[in-house]
């Protein structure tokens, strides 16, 4: 009964687990902290984004199909455009304007090039969106594995004081395990959240630039369809 008593005697909240546990361990679990939080910070962040973008793109969708002309729009816009839809309609009405001669005709290969400056501004705003997300896979696949470390780390600085001391009790064994066992679950707490949120936003952000996508599409079928009526 006496090493059962001490064991039970023993402190073992997770700020006491931790002020027990070797330098080493000590690290492991700050770095799981710190890469748990910052997560949380990007996860936070995303969706703030992706919601103001959604109501941008939405806003900017009423204001495109309102019958409003284009270059009044654009106009209107001014020369720095606030959201992703309104930039990358920009890029494809600047080069518009740019690829006219002084008579009003269109110079040879404008739409191709209306076509890659609205790509060129896609590609830049989903550059922008996916910023951030590679940080939470990388938490969600190696923060188990950094755990493990610091697990594996504990039980070894458990068995030497067993060793040191010559004594299996209870009161011996379970604090050490018990701190190394804490920078597995320190690890798991790190990487569910990031593996499952890095899912949900890699695909919220895929179907905002397939969204986006497919508004140059239709901005230059658009502008194909003036130059047809032009001709």
């Amino acid at each position: 009964m006496e090493p059962i008593q001490a064991a039970q005697a023993l402190d073992f909240s997770l700020v006491a687990l931790f002020a027990r546990a070797s330098l080493t361990v000590k690290i492991v679990m700050i770095l799981l902290i710190v890469a748990s939080f910052w997560s949380w910070a990007i996860i936070i962040q995303k969706f703030l984004a992706f919601a103001a973008s959604r109501r941008e793109a939405a806003r900017f969708d009423r204001a495109f199909w309102s019958g409003e002309p284009l270059d009044d729009l654009y106009d209107r816009l001014g020369e720095r455009p606030k959201g992703a839809s309104e930039r990358i309609f920009a890029a494809g009405m600047t080069e518009w304007r740019r690829s006219h001669r002084d008579d009003g005709a269109l110079i040879p290969g404008g739409v191709q090039r209306i076509d890659r400056a609205m790509n060129v501004s896609i590609q830049r705003e989903e550059s922008r969106l996916f910023r951030g997300l590679s940080f939470l896979a990388t938490v969600g696949s190696t923060a188990p594995f950094i755990g493990l470390f610091g697990t594996v780390w504990g039980i070894k600085t458990a068995f030497e004081g067993i060793a040191m001391s010559q004594n299996t009790s209870l009161a011996v064994v379970a604090p050490g395990i018990a701190e190394a066992l804490l920078a597995t679950a320190l690890g798991l707490l790190a990487a569910i959240p990031a593996v499952i949120f890095y899912n949900k936003l890699s695909g919220d952000a895929e179907r905002v630039v397939g969204n986006w996508e497919a508004f140059a599409d239709e901005f230059s079928t658009l502008l194909s369809r003036q130059l047809d009526g032009e001709a």
